[in-house]
């Protein structure tokens, strides 16, 4: 293979030795018989600045950087901008001196260099051409491909196929709703139709991959697209934006399968920058967990608005250590330091905010999966429960100006201990509110994607490898949330936080189970429960078939923001908590799990373990409390 260097000479050799031949050519077309030896001998004098010239041009333009076997229109227009620019130097120094080239033949040459010289390097890439072309004429085993979008995107997708045979893709109808392009050809392929006949030409060309290459497309309508694509047994992938295919090092490679976050439709969130700036911006700010899911996306957001130090807590020094090389390649000049603690560790937690005096609190330490947390919850009620408590004092004691929890609708009417634990964290921050002056606050939002442990990730794995995909139930249904979408609406909570609220998340529709494992398995090209089994398990420990977000005392009330609302305040007596805390804590100590549950049943009325079936039919664990006895004693318990 050339090298860079040589590859430069010898364009430049070929490009001295074409401009010649232009100047011979119209030399013979301007005398047609023999040409004037006076005119030979002042070429012969002006040809050393008049190539110079040329080739200068030509540097300049970047001739000599291309690479005009896969050249586009940018390189054409290049080469001929070159030339033009070359010539037009050339007819004004031949007019400025009085022993000159004829103007005419000056002219004539660069109307021949820009013939031979682009057309040269055009060559390279027609040569390629015809060679894939041929080298790629059995395209038995190539994916045939239905473009959806024949604009730009389009069109480099396709011409990206083409250049690279190797990946097997046989681009051979486009769709698009500009009926103006309908029975027009891009790049070889033709516009059959708009969206509406995606079905019908998928089936009539045999269609085994749909690929949506319109990245400017708006939620909603990539929402509808992407469910009229599912109606197809066509496998779908999607290219994400223009500027990850510019780079040079993606191409193709940068077609995705079709994720929840596709299917969910969501618009992105608008902020009330100055508002989160104003109570973050050259505070001391402390996330607990700092190296979790939400943790560590809390960390990346916070960055931006350049607190004057973020305290990144956390108990895992993996996941901490990442987050910490991340903003120090991303924010070079953020003061964050990384403290390996536990909130479990009074002493060390104490010890942090003495040192460092924290503003602003963001706290997301616990322990979350709840199957985990249905067989440990001694593990569970030290970690969330007096973790939280650890936490939310210090913050009362060292004059912490705000603080949010980070919690979650499995806290609403609980069927589990994570979620019973978690109403729990409200409950103690909603009682520190009325004896400080720091602002407590809980940010209640349901599942995110991209967590760990997150159900899109499994099914995928499990399409993957052939099946089945495994779904708890039939009726399971749950919100979802992208994690910087959470994240935000957290920081944007913030701002409206007196004191007290519980925040709730608009969370959107809920998704059932079944139905998202279905879209996934027809979006990547197969049958559900006929190429892809679809497998009830029952669902796990402390499971429920729906998620809640508000609890029917706490009422509903508006923010600014659309997205984000105020449960009313069910207030609690931290004195009351204090005694059934210390009871918990001997429990906990003794090891005693079933005495724990009861406690905490006592403690969380509407907390009740329930069975699943798949018949719909549930069956209470602890039947203790009716649900009349529940109603009856919320006001009582919580107030």
């Amino acid at each position: 293979m050339m090298g860079k260097k040589y590859k430069f000479i010898f364009l430049v050799l070929i490009d001295l030795a074409l401009i010649n031949i232009s100047y011979l050519i119209s030399f013979y077309f301007r005398f047609s018989t023999i040409i004037n030896n006076e005119y030979i001998n002042i070429y012969l004098r002006r040809m050393p600045l008049i190539l110079s010239v040329y080739i200068i041009c030509f540097y300049l333009f970047k001739l000599y950087e291309s690479l005009w076997t896969i050249a586009s229109i940018d390189e054409f227009m290049l080469g001929v901008a070159g030339c033009v620019v070359g010539s037009g130097v050339n007819l004004i120094i031949s007019i400025m001196i009085i022993d000159r080239i004829p103007l005419l033949v000056t002219i004539m040459a660069g109307i021949l260099n820009v013939m031979l010289v682009v057309g040269f390097r055009m060559s390279f890439r027609i040569y390629r051409r015809i060679v894939v072309g041929v080298s790629s004429l059995d395209k038995r085993n190539f994916q045939r491909v239905l473009i959806v979008g024949a604009g730009s995107i389009g069109n480099m997708v396709i011409n990206e196929m083409r250049k690279h045979p190797e990946m097997k893709y046989n681009p051979v109808a486009i769709i698009d709703d500009n009926l103006e392009k309908v029975g027009t050809s891009i790049s070889g392929a033709k516009v059959l139709g708009s969206r509406s006949e995606i079905k019908k030409v998928v089936e009539e060309k045999n269609i085994d991959l749909i690929v949506v290459a319109i990245p400017s497309l708006k939620v909603e309508g990539k929402k509808e697209l992407i469910k009229l694509c599912s109606e197809t047994k066509a496998k779908v992938k999607i290219i994400p934006g223009v500027y990850e295919l510019i780079d040079e090092k993606t191409h193709l490679t940068n077609m995705r399968d079709v994720d929840l976050k596709d299917l969910l439709g969501r618009e992105p969130v608008k902020l009330d920058v100055e508002g989160i700036s104003e109570y973050i911006k050259g505070k001391v700010v402390l996330v607990t967990g700092g190296g979790g899911s939400i943790g560590s996306e809390l960390c990346r957001q916070i960055a931006s608005y350049n607190p004057s130090e973020l305290l990144i807590l956390d108990i895992y020094e993996n996941s901490a250590y990442e987050i910490q090389n991340e903003l120090s390649r991303k924010y070079p000049c953020l003061n964050h330091k990384v403290l390996i603690a536990s909130v479990r560790d009074r002493r060390r937690i104490e010890k942090i905010f003495q040192q460092y005096k924290p503003q602003v609190v963001f706290h997301a330490a616990a322990h979350k999966h709840v199957p985990l947390m249905e067989f440990n919850p001694i593990e569970a009620v030290k970690n969330n429960v007096f973790g939280t408590l650890n936490v939310a004092e210090c913050s009362g004691k060292y004059g912490v100006k705000k603080f949010v929890l980070i919690s979650t609708d499995k806290a609403v009417n609980p069927t589990n201990i994570m979620g019973a634990t978690k109403r729990i964290c409200e409950m103690i921050i909603q009682a520190m509110n009325k004896i400080s002056s720091t602002e407590f606050v809980a940010v209640r939002f349901g599942n995110v994607l991209g967590s760990n442990g997150s159900v899109i990730p499994l099914f995928k794995k499990q399409i993957e490898e052939g099946g089945p995909v495994t779904v708890t139930h039939p009726e399971i249904t749950r919100y979802f949330m992208l994690i910087p979408e959470a994240v935000q609406l957290v920081l944007q909570a913030g701002t409206f936080a007196r004191g007290g609220e519980i925040f709730v998340l608009d969370m959107g529709e809920p998704v059932k189970i079944y139905d998202l494992a279905c879209e996934l398995i027809r979006l990547s090209g197969y049958e559900p429960n006929k190429d892809i089994e679809i497998k009830f398990t029952g669902l796990r420990p402390g499971e429920k078939l729906y998620e809640e977000l508000l609890m029917a005392e706490e009422g509903l009330k508006e923010t600014r923001h659309e997205k984000i609302f105020i449960g009313r305040p069910t207030f609690v007596d931290m004195n009351k908590l204090k005694k059934y805390f210390k009871e918990i804590r001997f429990i906990v100590e003794h090891e005693s799990q079933e005495e724990l549950i009861r406690k905490i049943q006592e403690l969380v009325v509407t907390y009740k373990r329930v069975e699943y079936h798949l018949d719909n039919t549930e069956k209470l664990v602890d039947e203790k409390y009716s649900e009349d006895d529940i109603i009856s004693q919320v006001s009582a318990t919580l107030r």
